[in-house]
């Protein structure tokens, strides 16, 4: 029971009541108020009066304002049941995206801050940093291109850019696909997963269906014993969204185009100049160095994967497939029954341990202990009746599957309120297909120097709960369920004085640092301890079901057996070399489509052929190209939401990032993970910041010295 102090926000949570008018209607006046913020400020000031006070700060309060609806106004096409909904609200968002483009090319606004800038009058930190991300946003935004032709075109390609993106996140979040299988093709996939299948009508009476989402695909690719299932799926899923081909190659073509205009040799080298690589041929040196490390791992990982296969094979008599290929749909088969067979881990049976409501209970735990927090659930009816402004507990979610938190400091840190976490973890149609935190609203400071409070959502697609089961996690869904609250609470006890620099608002070979730190609790014996519930505890009937379906006994313990976390733990790195180079693959990809050595070479690329054939020869696993296809079989690019929604030239960031947040563990973390005196010591120096400080300096902040790669590479194996 929440002690009545957390009961009362001092702020109540935002809505979710939009409809399609009101989402057209709320996007024009945001977008009228803030274009007469600009106009007034350009009536208003000289060059010689120029300030940061009277030219930034009444627009980075406007932007303050601005997103507390905007991101809530773009965030429904990822969420909402309703298509109409999810079109008003991509409608909306590319006209954001025009305005956007529009104030960002504004000379005279850029005047105006260049004159601000030139005065180098003292400012606090954060202010300064503020000047000068704005001036150099303008710059490249393209107002160093002189006004005509040139300058025109640029703003053309932004516009279309924006476009572009819009409609390639949206053809995936409603992506519909699937395949029919009879039951018998499926031989093997868990039964709960079957169960759960759609079942077929006239002409697939006696088929189920597969969609491509999660809960669907991983199962079956990991589980299935007839390859033929595996590999239509896997093909399947690589041309799931063929209507973004098009639209990925005008992307990249248009990239390279703007890049050129403004006097850069290609889209990496302007993506990259203002992260913490600076330049592309870091960034090729570290995937590079890398990859030569890795290769040889790999080697021997398929040639112990594929030994395995042939022994399976030969067991099942299938002696007709053994064909000295170990192929992109062997892959996730025998790498499972690999843990089976020589580990004796049965992911299965892992899984039983993690119901989803209970570890996240326990995920929320850890982090109230470790950062000086508290969570408080606002259930449906009165609770949330009581903190909606509209007295109606309904509008403040967006579906009725959505769990909503209240979050507070504990009272060693005050016992002062941080903001609103929001569940949303199912999969349904026109939803978001990943998983991903989304900020709703951010936090900063009033004019008058109090605070707002933010809110952030966390999208998952976590199977349903069922009469016999309830929805079971994984270990990798556990790992990544952490890893996205981790984003989640970055983005809740950031404090910074802007919205732009709030929480995860850090350059993309940062961002992904602290969240992947903190992973290592998930292979952590004593979390992973901690974290776990047998699901027969959670009520009779599943008592019932799992004695039913297991045959055992008795029941099994309660918290997970520790013989079962060391068969866990020692697969840590199991064929890690081969999940490395699959990452190196992306990362490589996206780096040589994103430095063409001209822009004809860039039109001549053929992207799907290319795709393929990097994935060939860095993960060294083979596709259909070896049985007679062209490289271009797939398309996996057209369903590569990262590379145009914010990572193209910055997917090396996942694999760079690792190399701060192994250190960050190992240096502070690792003997002890629950130092409770560490972790809010990485709470205020590390997340409070966001991206309010050069990120370099909030490393040697923490860590008391320049980050080492030492670790990352122990960590590997690689030292």
């Amino acid at each position: 029971m929440a002690p009545d102090a957390l009961k009362k926000p001092p702020q109540a949570p935002p809505k979710f009541t939009a409809t399609p008018k009101s989402i057209k209607e709320a996007t024009d006046v945001l977008l009228q108020k803030s274009r007469k913020v600009q106009d007034d400020i350009v009536k208003g000031v000289t060059l010689n009066g120029a300030t940061f006070d009277n030219v930034l700060l009444p627009m980075a309060y406007d932007e303050n304002s601005m997103a507390l609806e905007s991101h809530i106004i773009g965030f429904y096409q990822a969420v909402s049941s309703d298509e109409a909904l999810r079109n008003a609200s991509t409608e909306a968002e590319k006209v954001m995206d025009d305005f956007f483009i529009e104030a960002s090319m504004r000379e005279d606004i850029f005047q105006l801050v260049d004159s601000v800038l030139e005065k180098n009058k003292k400012l606090e930190p954060e202010s300064q940093r503020l000047l000068e991300k704005e001036h150099k946003g303008f710059i490249r935004n393209g107002l160093k291109i002189p006004a005509g032709k040139n300058r025109d075109r640029f703003k053309d390609i932004k516009k279309r850019l924006s476009e572009l993106s819009i409609s390639f996140q949206k053809n995936l979040n409603e992506e519909t696909g699937g395949l029919w299988s009879k039951p018998e093709d499926l031989n093997g996939v868990p039964e709960d997963v079957i169960n759960g299948l759609q079942k077929g009508t006239e002409s697939n009476e006696g088929k189920v269906r597969l969609t491509f989402k999660y809960p669907d695909l991983f199962p079956t690719l990991k589980y299935a014993t007839n390859y033929q299932t595996r590999k239509t799926l896997l093909i399947a899923n690589e041309n799931k969204c063929n209507n973004n081909i098009a639209l990925f190659r005008e992307t990249i073509l248009l990239r390279d185009e703007a890049a050129r205009l403004l006097g850069y040799p290609n889209h990496a080298a302007f993506r990259i100049e203002d992260k913490m690589a600076k330049t592309p041929e870091t960034v090729n040196d570290f995937l590079g160095d890398l990859r030569t490390r890795l290769s040889p791992g790999g080697k021997i990982e398929i040639a112990k994967l594929y030994e395995l296969k042939q022994s399976d094979l030969d067991q099942n008599g299938k002696q007709a497939e053994i064909d000295g290929h170990f192929y992109l749909w062997d892959n996730r088969f025998y790498d499972r029954l690999m843990l089976e067979k020589e580990y004796s881990l049965d992911h299965q049976k892992i899984a039983e341990y993690f119901p989803l409501q209970t570890t996240i209970q326990g995920m929320l735990k850890i982090f109230e202990q470790l950062f000086g927090l508290a969570f408080v659930e606002i259930t449906p009816g009165a609770e949330r009746d009581k903190i909606a402004d509209t007295g109606n507990g309904k509008d403040i979610v967006w579906h009725q599957d959505v769990q909503v938190f209240s979050v507070w400091d504990d009272e060693g840190e005050g016992s002062g309120f941080v903001g609103y976490l929001y569940l949303d973890l199912h999969p349904r149609d026109g939803k978001y297909g990943h998983a991903a935190n989304f900020n709703l609203q951010p936090g900063f400071l009033h004019p008058n120097g109090t605070r707002r409070y933010p809110a952030t959502a966390l999208v998952c697609n976590v199977s349903k709960p069922t009469p016999k089961k309830p929805s079971l996690l994984k270990h990798e869904e556990v790992v990544t369920l952490f890893h996205e609250l981790g984003h989640g609470i970055h983005d809740l006890v950031s404090r910074t004085i802007y919205s732009r620099f709030h929480g995860t608002s850090t350059v993309r070979d940062f961002v992904e640092a602290p969240s992947q730190m903190l992973e290592n609790w998930c292979w952590t014996k004593s979390q992973l301890k901690a974290l776990s519930h047998h699901y027969s505890y959670l009520s009779d009937s599943y008592a019932e079901a799992f004695a039913e379906a297991s045959k055992l006994e008795g029941k099994p313990s309660e918290q997970i057996p520790d013989d079962l976390i060391e068969k866990l733990l020692a697969t840590k790195h199991v064929n890690d070399a081969l999940f490395n180079l699959r990452q190196l693959h992306f990362g490589i990809f996206d780096m040589t489509i994103h430095t063409p050595a001209s822009h004809a070479a860039a039109e001549e690329i053929k992207i799907s052929s290319l795709y393929n054939k990097l994935r060939k020869e860095i993960s060294q696993i083979d596709g259909p190209e070896v049985l007679g296809s062209s490289y271009d079989w797939g398309h996996g690019q057209a369903t590569f939401g990262h590379l145009v929604g914010g990572y193209d030239a910055g997917y090396y960031g996942y694999l760079s990032s690792q190399v701060y947040s192994a250190d960050m563990f190992y240096s502070v973390f690792a003997k002890d993970p629950m130092n409770g005196k560490e972790g809010r010591r990485y709470r205020h120096t590390v997340l409070e910041r966001g991206g309010s400080q050069d990120e370099m300096q909030t490393l040697i902040d923490f860590l008391g010295r320049k980050p080492s790669s030492e670790a990352f590479y122990h960590e590997l194996g690689l030292s």
